[in-house]
């Protein structure tokens, strides 16, 4: 997707620089080009010289060099670019963009393009907070320009809260998606994939059969067709997909969480294998095995994520779509839990043992909705996932 773009990182000043040499090596492998320019306060994080040596081009840095700017080389570097990338971007440069400011190489670019422009804020949690942060950040999207993060976390000042920049891989799905012509562009959606595990004690756990490979597929597909993908993931087998924002999580109630804090998307694909019940009290230590006789356990429902997201007052996903694994009347029983659920749609398949299905490569399912059933015939997880990325394209334009 990314073969022979064009990109033009510009690196200002903040400890998240250190990022850009990681981004620059990823786009790389992914065929870009890139070309960096540094802030002087940039030059404080990473030298010109590991910047130029993996991006594999010279790193600019002044606006008055007379050999680049004989031809007005500020100009011809904002204009040949496919995007303009800032990571970090700093509070003050994300001030300087919003006032129409040129004092150097990096906000003369900015402000002399016609070029699109991706900025990963990077600040202090109170910075990025701050008022006129906020009102900066309000007027560069009303200008047209794209955001990709801030994450939260903890800050290299030992403070927590929404600041950090995104990872190298969110930045490089954001490009994609930037650079993307597919019908999901500017799309956001949210999946959950893979299993969840509820211990038992610190040794065993009780978890549902899920390799994950469904989800990972369905996320592969979304972005081919150019979504901003949030891949919320139990333990699962399958490898999790490049260029996604990847939460991982153990639980039932750890995905819950993660979901809440996913949102808002525009659509929500429920794919996990979430474990139905937890143990109330689990252990701390081993249940040893005794002659005495079995354990006793207690068991309590775990969240029914797919019912909340779906019946959310506000907030909610334009698409909801939801799994149903079934062994028996699966047609009937995916049906009724689409209703149950309030969920848009139900992709609903045969887990049997004979099926081969769970754990395996291939997929045969029926897509559920108010409309009525559509049987698929069995193929590939990945043919299912590109037809259902298509489906949710059809629904999210209309």
């Amino acid at each position: 997707m990314l073969t022979d773009k064009r990109i033009l990182l510009i690196i200002a000043g903040g400890i998240a620089a250190y990022k850009s040499l990681e981004l620059i090596r990823r786009l790389r492998e992914r065929g870009a080009w890139v070309t960096p320019v540094l802030t002087r306060a940039a030059e404080e994080f990473v030298t010109p010289l590991s910047v130029s040596s993996l991006a594999g081009e010279k790193a600019y840095r002044d606006l008055f060099d007379l050999t680049d700017e004989a031809d007005m080389g500020h100009i011809q570097l904002s204009r040949s670019a496919d995007l303009i990338v800032v990571a970090p971007g700093t509070a003050d440069l994300m001030a300087k963009m919003t006032n129409g400011l040129a004092n150097d190489m990096a906000s003369t670019l900015l402000l002399a393009t016609d070029t699109p422009v991706l900025v990963a804020p990077a600040m202090n949690v109170r910075m990025w907070d701050h008022p006129a942060t906020q009102r900066n950040l309000a007027q560069l999207k009303a200008d047209g320009i794209t955001f990709v993060g801030p994450n939260e976390g903890d800050m290299a000042c030992g403070e927590f809260g929404p600041g950090r920049m995104s990872e190298p891989m969110e930045i490089v799905q954001a490009i994609q998606g930037a650079l993307s012509e597919g019908p999901l562009q500017g799309k956001r959606v949210l999946v959950t994939s893979g299993p969840t595990h509820e211990p038992i004690d610190p040794v065993r756990y009780i978890a549902n059969r899920s390799s994950g490979a469904q989800g990972t597929a369905i996320a592969n597909a979304l972005m081919k067709l150019g979504a901003e993908v949030v891949f919320v993931t139990g333990p699962a087998d399958a490898a999790r997909p490049d260029g996604v924002h990847l939460v991982e999580v153990q639980t039932a109630a750890e995905m819950m969480d993660a979901v809440r804090g996913c949102l808002p998307a525009d659509a929500a694909i429920f794919c996990a294998a979430v474990a139905d019940w937890r143990v109330v009290s689990a252990s701390d230590s081993k249940i040893k095995k005794t002659k005495g006789g079995l354990p006793t356990l207690e068991f309590a429902e775990n969240p029914d994520i797919l019912a909340t997201v779906s019946q959310m007052d506000d907030g909610r996903p334009g698409l909801v779509v939801g799994f149903a694994a079934e062994t028996d009347d699966v047609i009937d029983n995916a049906t009724a839990k689409r209703l149950r659920k309030g969920c848009d749609w139900i992709v609903a398949n045969d887990v049997s043992p004979a099926t081969g299905i769970m754990g395996g490569s291939e997929n045969a399912v029926t897509l559920i909705s108010d409309g009525g059933s559509e049987a698929w015939p069995r193929m590939g997880k990945a043919d299912v996932a590109e037809k259902l990325a298509a489906r949710v394209a059809q629904a999210l334009i209309k």
